[in-house]
């Protein structure tokens, strides 16, 4: 079982990448593979709703990591996705990297367990924690709790080091992604996935 981990902070070495280490290095305990990707500063640009994604199964630029995560996102059991906080929300190039990711990608995420992290100074923490968690929402994936809302807290590099109770948190969330995995491959094992009905999509403007 594997449990993809995405770094969405421009420091490849900071205090997100801290928080990401800390769950690994609990879900490996588990006996889960771990593989993070750190976006880094990487220029990744936005959807720009062209529709190729539809008719290629892939997104339309390559000069960015997208695609080649969505191979990964696909192989994996779960998907967990870290920030950094900025104005109160993610970081940017990370939400455009995700709107792609997750546009782009029509394999059926369905039962692949999804968790966010937000780090921060001080405040913004849970707004950034909200939007990150619409991607998996939206796609039919469990979203994992832990003891308390997944927040790591930290300025300046290291400090997060010092926030027990945030990396107490992230113990406990490895812990749950590790559980519900496991209970999601007995479930799908014994009882499949859950019937779906054909979407039907509707809108607001009528004539």
């Amino acid at each position: 079982m594997k449990i993809l981990l995405i770094n969405g902070s421009p420091r490849a070495d900071g205090n997100t990448a801290f928080a990401l280490r800390e769950l690994a290095g609990t879900l490996q305990q588990e006996g889960l593979e771990t593989q993070i990707v750190c976006l880094g500063s990487c220029a990744v640009r936005g959807c720009v709703a062209c529709g190729t994604c539809k008719k290629t199964g892939k997104c339309i630029f390559t000069d960015d990591p997208v695609n080649e995560t969505a191979e990964k996102f696909k192989q994996a059991d779960g998907l967990v996705v870290a920030s950094p906080v900025y104005y109160a929300s993610a970081n940017g190039t990370l939400i455009s990297f995700l709107d792609r990711l997750f546009h782009s990608t029509s394999f059926d995420k369905t039962m692949k367990i999804g968790a966010s992290i937000a780090v921060c100074r001080r405040s913004g923490a849970t707004a950034t924690f909200d939007q990150l968690n619409k991607y998996f929402t939206i796609s039919g994936m469990p979203v994992v709790s832990s003891q308390y809302w997944n927040n790591l807290h930290g300025r300046e590099k290291g400090e997060s080091a010092l926030d027990e109770e945030g990396l107490q948190t992230m113990r406990t969330l490895g812990r749950n992604i590790a559980f519900l995995v496991k209970s999601i491959a007995l479930g799908k094992e014994k009882i499949g996935l859950p019937r779906k009905e054909e979407i039907r999509w509707t809108h607001f403007i009528r004539k």
